[in-house]
């Protein structure tokens, strides 16, 4: 039988099961995610002579895979964001991609040194592709398609980090890097990885996405309304946009992940409420899940074929110890003073969750050096993905809607409008009113 027929069937059959699937787990605590590991891992047990899935030996095809992945993932989340940007109204978000991310990075790096034996450089490669909380596989706690909602707290927050952090994550891998290609020693790396690799990277990530999101939105929904130019419907202009922002960007050296998710965010918020930001916010989502449908196919699949052949107890415990006590404390101590309920400070910290992401910091960090113990490296970063898709798989549903329901009305307060109409007291930052 033609292996390329077979994969056409495969993905085609897969495909069309993700226009019913999300709805049908949309109150359940299971996840789509899990589905298909599953299956990847049953379609690779047969004799079928399906692609070979092994990131370690296929890492060219898990980089670009991985990589357009996030980056269509990442526009959609920039537009299906409604909450405007400031400093304060975004203050949650921000926390969690500065003081959680060091934190996260830090422990792990460092139990991945103390108990797993990896030498620094590896130990950071692991540890900065852990950090980022997933676009792709998040969607369960983050915000809907675009709307006038005023958004809850827990999934702005996780929306906005999503979109935020696997930017921000790249400098520590990066880091990884330099470490690994000159040493350990800070006056061979140091200089050139905060003045290029952190700040002009991100700068230039921050201002070309903003940029040609302005340039986007003025040809989108201005210029229709000054000379004789048609107006677009078709929501393939978001997979088109996506392409060329994060290929300028590349170019430029900059981070395109972050400038994607700044363009997408930009987009939405000219014309706000234009009826078009949900056309193009729903063409990501189609195209995303198709591709998610191949990435987790070929995640179930490297289990199969043996992705955790190199995990150890130890291995098992640092993961272990990152998805239910790391990451979670570190998020609540990034969180320590906003004006966030508890209760859904802790989910915050709770739902930080491992995927596509950790695949694309992985497979590129392992490109552009030789990093020893890659095997093991892999075997842990595969085991904390598992972990995280399934143990959040089950928990996000019924979390979020204990949150839904536990919540009043007066809780879905946009702290800045809140603040600039008057309603919030002195002191109180942006807390609503009991």
């Amino acid at each position: 039988m033609d292996v390329y027929l077979i994969i056409f069937v495969v993905i085609g059959a897969s495909a069309l099961a993700m226009a019913w699937l999300p709805a049908w787990f949309k109150e359940k605590p299971f996840s789509y995610a899990m589905l298909f590991v599953v299956i990847g891992f049953l379609l690779y047990k047969l004799p079928l002579g399906l692609p070979e899935p092994d990131p370690l030996r296929e890492n060219e095809l898990a980089l670009r895979l991985s990589e357009l992945c996030v980056i269509i993932t990442l526009m959609g989340t920039g537009i299906k964001i409604n909450r405007r940007f400031s400093f304060f109204s975004w203050q949650v978000p921000l926390r969690l991609v500065s003081w959680t991310m060091l934190l996260s990075i830090g422990v792990l790096a460092w139990m991945a040194w103390q108990f797993l034996g990896f030498p620094v450089a590896s130990a950071v490669l692991l540890a900065a592709a852990m950090a980022p909380t997933d676009p792709v596989l998040a969607s369960d706690v983050q915000v809907g398609p675009p709307s006038e909602e005023v958004e809850d707290a827990p999934r702005f927050a996780l929306t906005a980090e999503a979109g935020l952090n696997d930017g921000m994550a790249f400098p520590f891998t990066w880091l990884a890097i330099a470490l690994a290609t000159k040493g350990l020693a800070p006056e061979n790396w140091f200089t050139h990885w905060l003045t290029y690799d952190l700040l002009y990277r991100i700068a230039v990530g921050v201002g070309v996405g903003f940029l040609l999101g302005r340039l986007l939105s003025y040809v989108l929904f201005k210029l229709p309304k000054k000379a004789h130019f048609p107006m677009t419907e078709d929501g393939f202009v978001a997979i088109a946009a996506t392409l060329l922002v994060y290929g300028l960007t590349e170019m430029m050296h900059g981070y395109g992940f972050i400038a994607v998710f700044v363009t997408g965010l930009t987009l939405k918020h000219v014309e706000k409420n234009h009826e078009y930001h949900r056309e193009l916010h729903d063409f990501t989502d189609q195209i995303e899940r198709i591709l998610l449908v191949v990435v987790l196919i070929l995640v179930g699949g490297s289990v199969s074929r043996g992705l955790l052949d190199d995990l150890t107890w130890q291995g098992v415990l640092v993961s272990l110890a990152f998805v239910l006590v790391v990451r979670p404390l570190a998020g609540f101590i990034g969180l320590l003073g906003v004006p966030v309920k508890l209760r859904e400070k802790w989910a915050i910290s709770f739902f930080g969750i491992r995927g596509i992401g950790s695949v694309f910091y992985l497979t590129f960090g392992l490109s552009k050096a030789a990093f020893m113990n890659p095997g093991e490296i892999w075997a842990v970063a595969g085991f904390t993905i598992l972990l995280s898709i399934f143990l959040h798989g089950v928990t996000a549903t019924p979390v979020m809607q204990y949150l839904d329901k536990v919540r009043r009305p007066g809780d879905f307060i946009d702290p800045e409008q809140a603040l600039e109409d008057g309603e919030l007291g002195p002191g109180q930052q942006g807390e609503p009113k009991e």
